[in-house]
């Protein structure tokens, strides 16, 4: 174990808000908005207010399956929040979600707005609303919902975990490390266990769990993410790498992986669609986008 000096707690603690990271300069122990700035809405009914993160990708995937399954009613403006600039505390952004974090849906298909915030709920929401990659058969739903809350109570460990303190920490602490080093391991061999005898998360059809999983430990299992892959040897994971890369050639998915993604290659990025032609104006190769 690499010495550290002890840290003990205080008796009360403070906020320091110089302790340093990736975003020292956005964290805060304390809600609420910072300035006042209402979110713009377009024309479509779904106004998604989001960033191509792990979370925010779940819903433009949705969205672009939906789209592709010939729902008009799933046409989405979306908005780019820029979280590293502390858009997500702008007085409408918190009204569209107190926790300020993206995605937040707001669904302008009814007379009153309805809100909806956590990628979860909206793929709920969205998956109820149209009928579609949500079993309506009880233990095939259960199994469905199952995952898709796995996968909401997991990804904490490993971005805010594992994430955190192999690339974004401003000191690398070894005890941490390890813990969330371990704890990653074992979610990316629960999913490979699983997927030993599945197709997919549900079942043998693509739902919304494959929607919430993917973007993160699809991510993890090719290497993506947090330039962790060498070590954590994803590459042991065998059945989970072949659904991630089942799902990757979703023309849908590659799609939704383009919105709100301000980073990567150039052709990789759709900073904001409000209309299908926006793909219509990209050729056949920018849809498949390098990573």
């Amino acid at each position: 174990m690499t010495d550290t000096p002890e840290y003990v707690p205080p008796a009360v603690w403070t906020w320091n808000k110089e302790s340093g990271g990736r975003f020292a300069n956005i964290n805060r122990p304390i809600a609420g908005p910072t300035h006042e700035k209402d979110l713009p809405v377009g024309r479509h009914p779904m106004q998604l207010y989001s960033l191509g993160t792990p979370n925010g990708v779940k819903v433009t995937i949705m969205l672009e399956e939906l789209l592709a399954l010939g729902y008009a009613g799933a046409e989405y403006d979306a908005w780019l929040i820029r979280i590293n600039e502390g858009q997500q505390f702008s007085s409408g952004f918190v009204s569209a979600n107190p926790n300020s974090k993206i995605p937040a849906l707001m669904d302008h298909s009814s007379p009153t707005p309805i809100r909806v915030f956590e990628s979860g709920a909206i793929l709920i929401h969205l998956a109820e609303k149209f009928g579609e990659f949500l079993p309506t058969e009880p233990r095939a739903r259960a199994e469905c919902l199952s995952w898709l809350f796995w996968q909401v109570g997991s990804a904490p460990y490993l971005g805010g975990g594992f994430g955190h303190f192999y690339a974004y920490a401003p000191i690398k602490i070894e005890y941490a490390i390890d813990r969330f080093a371990m704890e990653t391991k074992r979610q990316l061999d629960v999913l490979d266990r699983h997927l030993a005898d599945h197709t997919y998360m549900a079942g043998e059809d693509y739902t919304i769990a494959d929607m919430a999983i993917w973007p993160w430990y699809g991510a993890m299992a090719k290497g993506e993410l947090y330039a962790g892959g060498e070590f954590l040897q994803v590459q042991e994971y065998k059945n989970l790498i072949r659904w991630t890369d089942a799902i990757a050639a979703r023309p849908a998915v590659k799609r939704g992986r383009m919105v709100n993604r301000p980073y990567g290659h150039p052709s990789s990025q759709l900073l904001e669609r409000h209309d299908a032609s926006d793909f219509e104006l990209r050729t056949q190769d920018k849809l498949n986008p390098p990573d």
